[in-house]
């Protein structure tokens, strides 16, 4: 009896896997690349493994964000010297899936990719540099963007926490 009921667990697996798919590389991409895809692109590096190509950019280039550093530095992650890109810094890149995390990013890389087989995903994610207040309320801000992206990865590409 017992080992019927790891076939039938094997068969579900198999199934679950092939819905759940890893892609061979993810495009993370919001407004300026300064704060949620740098953030989304260095989770999901660290969270995934070096099987996945993994890179982010923004609809237009921003500029580097201190609070983004201070966010990644307690997940022991750092950006480095790495700078801000633009979506036309990637006009070679093809990827086999793009997330995009505003609603300007998810409007241009559908106007973008139109014609290309490209699976484009919207996750959308509040911009933290809309809050106000003491420093502790803005880095909280960062910290939920970090934070919903993690779970987000996790229950998009983890089959463990599925």
């Amino acid at each position: 009896m017992g080992s019927h009921h790891n076939n039938i667990a094997l068969e579900s697996d198999k199934i679950s896997g092939q819905v759940k798919k890893k892609p061979g590389s993810i495009l993370f991409v919001c407004g300026k690349n300064s704060i949620r895809s740098p953030i989304a692109e260095l989770l999901a590096r660290k969270m995934l493994g070096p099987g996945i190509f993994i890179a982010s950019a923004g609809v237009i280039k921003g500029d580097r964000d201190p609070f983004v550093d201070v966010i990644l530095a307690e997940e022991e992650l750092s950006l480095d010297d790495r700078q801000p890109r633009g979506l036309e810094d990637l006009a070679d890149g093809y990827f086999d899936l793009v997330i995009t995390l505003s609603s300007l990013a998810h409007y241009t890389v559908l106007e973008n990719m139109r014609g290309f087989s490209v699976d484009v995903e919207y996750w959308p994610i509040p911009d933290p540099t809309l809050v106000t207040g003491s420093r502790e309320q803005i880095v909280s801000a960062y910290r939920n963007v970090r934070d919903s992206l993690k779970k987000q990865i996790a229950e998009r590409f983890t089959a463990e926490n599925a």
